[in-house]
């Protein structure tokens, strides 16, 4: 692979992982909803998709009348085909740096302040006066929660309710320090040194290769 070409791939990433890292090494939980997690993600994969699909299906027609424009193009399409996707997603809400047996007590309390009609159906809960019904999912070693929507009808201004009361309840919460969250920083700054050290060690090359892939 191209210097230039692995710095765009992995540039995003090791931001991104470095910043999931950060956030997973505080003291308390950090609440966000599905589709900013996902926006975010998005980011993150942009360089792949640049590298890939996007420069293999740039019209070679277009390239030549446009110029390095092209790539605006193609990158607002990704975008807006992304941003589609975030906004055809059901519902969730994402809470980083907390267990499960922490998040229980809290979610109950809060839940029961939004809805005292609020009951469980197995894994599920049942909202009816928001208009929620959502799961409590687990996501492996990082302490990572999403409470995902449970059933295709669902109200935005419930789930608006819900994590705004759910993020002052967590304000009181704390988390000791995830060691996976020191993994994933190291591995983002291993990513960022070794781009680094390739973009340095002949930048003249890597000039080269931008001017041929904006076709200047």
């Amino acid at each position: 692979m191209q210097t230039l070409q692995l710095c765009i791939a992995l540039g995003p990433l090791a931001a991104y992982l470095f910043l999931v890292g950060l956030i997973n090494s505080r003291r308390r939980p950090f609440l966000t909803s599905g589709a900013r997690d996902m926006a975010v993600l998005g980011i993150a994969l942009s360089g792949f998709f640049i590298i890939g699909p996007l420069q293999l299906f740039v019209p070679d027609t277009a390239a030549d009348r446009f110029g390095p424009y092209i790539w605006l193009v193609m990158i607002t399409l990704y975008s807006l085909a992304w941003t589609l996707g975030v906004l055809l997603m059901r519902p969730r809400l994402i809470i980083y740096n907390i267990t499960t047996d922490q998040l229980r007590p809290i979610l109950a309390t809060t839940v029961k302040q939004l809805d005292p009609e609020m009951r469980r159906a197995g894994q599920c809960l049942i909202m009816p006066q928001l208009e929620i019904q959502l799961t409590v999912e687990p996501a492996g070693p990082l302490r990572c929660i999403q409470l995902a929507a449970a059933g295709p009808t669902q109200d935005a201004a419930g789930w608006r309710k819900l994590e705004i009361a759910l993020a002052k309840s967590l304000k009181q919460a704390q988390a000791p320090v995830n060691r996976y969250a020191i993994a994933l920083m190291a591995v983002a700054v291993l990513i960022g040194g070794i781009v680094t050290f390739r973009m340095a060690r002949d930048p003249q090359m890597v000039s080269q290769q931008l001017e041929e892939m904006l076709r200047l």
